[in-house]
């Protein structure tokens, strides 16, 4: 029996051992976080300082410190599903001959994995169609103009105070109000928004979030897969656009 667990990154994090007379079962973590590298693949994308940079190195050194207290058996990324690369890249890392780059998978995935000396990192992702396209072009011929506007403004003006909040905080501080539970919801509310742009026999923004959701089911199916023993204890490292869907198809499968 696959039960969730969800521990918010926090400075006070601690975890409780089950009762003695309850048999182990599998841990997940989902740890959504911002794209360190900025690569500018979303439709907004926070702005974000040099993870690199001393300070925030510093900071990432005390993430981690929380995340080991989790104590996971492996850690999945936001990397292709059936890619060698990210196993390359930590086995080169591990030799020392691999320098980290910005990316979130690099300094968060690939060092923890490293100082828990696991043997690999899984990548778990799927790419998926997200047809932002049709839903405009919906809008436009619609006359939802204004709605669309309205509506893409509100999404980047919330990517925006994330950005402002990671200026004044610390890495740590900044993914545990990421990870919130009204930051979740509020990401997958963000995505309903979507729905009412749309007619009969042409569903762009249902279609859309369906997309959606497709794509992140097969995450979950993957994330799944890993799965061998009770004692597992799964850290999943994805985009904050992905956190509330996947902590969903965790909490909501009865298996």
């Amino acid at each position: 029996m696959l039960r969730p667990l969800f521990i918010a990154v926090c400075t006070a994090a601690l975890l409780v051992p089950p009762a003695p007379q309850v048999p182990p079962q599998p841990q997940i973590l989902i740890l959504g976080t911002f794209h360190m590298a900025n690569p500018g693949r979303d439709v907004h994308n926070m702005e974000a300082d040099d993870v690199l940079s001393q300070k925030r190195q510093a900071e990432m050194a005390e993430l981690l410190d929380v995340l080991e207290r989790f104590g996971p058996t492996k850690v999945a990324v936001e990397s292709a599903v059936g890619s060698r690369t990210v196993g390359e890249r930590y086995r080169a890392y591990r030799a020392g001959d691999y320098t980290l780059t910005r990316n979130e998978t690099d300094q968060i995935g690939l060092r923890l994995a490293a100082a828990l000396d696991l043997d690999t990192v899984y990548p778990v992702d799927v790419d998926g169609e997200f047809p932002f396209y049709r839903v405009q072009n919906w809008a436009v011929a619609n006359e939802r103009q204004e709605a669309f506007d309205s509506l893409q403004a509100e999404t980047g003006a919330a990517v925006a105070r994330q950005g402002e909040y990671l200026r004044t905080h610390t890495l740590l501080e900044t993914l545990a109000r990421m990870n919130s539970d009204s930051a979740a919801a509020a990401g997958v509310a963000s995505y309903y928004g979507f729905v009412p742009f749309g007619q009969p026999y042409e569903y762009a923004g249902p279609d859309l979030l369906a997309r959606w959701f497709e794509r992140n089911v097969r995450i979950y199916h993957n994330i799944r897969a890993l799965v061998d023993s009770p004692d597992d204890r799964i850290l999943v490292l994805y985009g904050a656009g992905h956190l509330g869907w996947l902590r969903q198809n965790v909490r909501d499968d009865p298996a």
